[in-house]
């Protein structure tokens, strides 16, 4: 039967009496930075799919989340209990097509329904007021990584109506910022320069959207591509006994094609 029950025991075994005073100091902030890096390493054996890596990662986030979930079951604040009951309340309610009577026949029609039953969550479990007029983009939490939050903001301004009618809307507005990008460029403006380089990278975030996958995984991606075929060409210049930095520019290119062929016939 699937359980977390050895987890907990382990965790309330590290952060008992006799524990780890490492483990006894943590607290949820601190945690999360844990949480963090292990969801990246979980990406990458995604990315690579690389199934041992995957399993092992997925460990060590699910480790994570349960430690953060004993910190605030222990200080009497969360209860390991009410977390599980409202994350399976919540999808049951979100899923009324499934475990309702509800109806869609499109994937536009199932993601509608979803939003719609976000909303009205929102509006139900406000315990605050509002401080000042609220925003679309009030879900978006700051702290998010740059691609993975810009991907957020233009989601949540696409619901609203504001968007490109197509693609190639989007890819002359890629050609445009790079424009702009190339002119503060020429100006030596650092300030400048920077804003629009982010422009540029806001627009392709757009252009995945559309294209339909996700900015983050295709960056993964190619860098995890980049990252094994620069390993390659580590191993060639070391076999020749030569250095990159002594090298040509021409045969820093000879020396990177070769690595390419080699990864195409792995």
């Amino acid at each position: 039967m699937e359980t977390i029950a050895p987890i907990l025991e382990i965790i309330r075994t590290l952060r008992g009496e006799n524990g780890c005073a490492w483990d006894r100091n943590q607290t949820p902030l601190t945690m999360w930075k844990c949480l963090a890096e292990e969801v990246y390493e979980l990406q990458e054996g995604l990315v690579k799919k690389d199934r041992l890596n995957i399993c092992e990662e997925l460990g060590d986030v699910l480790f994570q989340v349960v430690f953060i979930m004993e910190i605030f079951h222990e200080a009497g604040e969360i209860p390991i209990d009410q977390v599980v009951d409202r994350v399976a309340q919540k999808m049951i309610r979100r899923h009324p097509h499934v475990y309702d009577t509800a109806v869609v026949n499109t994937e536009e029609e199932l993601h509608r329904q979803w939003e719609e039953i976000k909303t009205l969550e929102k509006a139900e479990n406000s315990a605050k007021p509002e401080k000042g007029r609220p925003s679309a983009l009030d879900s978006v939490p700051q702290g998010m990584p740059g691609l993975l939050r810009a991907m957020k903001v233009s989601k949540c301004a696409v619901k609203e109506g504001f968007d490109w009618e197509n693609i190639q809307g989007v890819l002359d507005q890629v050609k445009e910022e790079i424009q702009e990008f190339e002119t503060a460029l020429k100006q030596g403006d650092l300030d400048e320069t920077a804003l629009e380089f982010g422009d540029i990278l806001f627009s392709l975030v757009n252009v995945a959207r559309f294209a339909g996958f996700h900015p983050e995984t295709a960056l993964g991606q190619s860098t995890s591509k980049f990252e094994t075929r620069f390993r390659l060409m580590e191993t060639m210049l070391a076999k020749d006994g030569v250095t990159l930095k002594s090298l040509s520019q021409e045969d820093k290119d000879a020396y990177w094609d070769r690595a390419k062929e080699k990864e195409k016939r792995s």
